[in-house]
């Protein structure tokens, strides 16, 4: 591997692991792209190719892997979940959850589907994170 491609895989994995942290503020790709230290259609772009889907996607899907968590292992409102893994309208959590894991947040917590979330995602919801 040439030493460019390992500064971007780094570059990346600093954003990635930026985002993994501060999952439940509002993240933006121009912060994301100045952690990365590139250009922000450079950043979307090489996130991409990386890890096989966008920075957006990404963000999404580990906010809806938290809130997995957080509906299986307390009594949380449904909607004090959203707000609390960083979505900021019921509406568009509810949709996202369907849309990656196949039913409505309730559906999902009325069978009781034991996650498969590592445990240290579990417990970072209630870490405060800093973004930057």
């Amino acid at each position: 591997m040439s030493r460019a491609v390992e500064e971007s895989n780094r570059a990346m994995l600093r954003a990635r692991d930026a985002m993994d942290r501060a999952y439940a503020e509002p993240l933006d790709i121009p912060a994301l792209a100045r952690i990365a230290h590139v250009s922000e259609a450079h950043f979307i772009r090489t996130f991409r190719a990386t890890f096989g889907e966008t920075p957006h996607r990404y963000l999404q899907r580990r906010r809806v892997e938290r809130a997995m968590s957080l509906l299986v292992e307390t009594r949380r409102d449904v909607t004090d979940i959203c707000f609390a893994v960083g979505f900021s309208s019921l509406g568009t959590f509810s949709r996202t959850f369907r849309q990656i894991v196949g039913e409505s947040p309730s559906d999902f917590r009325r069978r009781g589907t034991p996650t498969n979330v590592p445990s240290c995602f579990t417990k970072a919801w209630t870490r405060p994170s800093s973004f930057g």
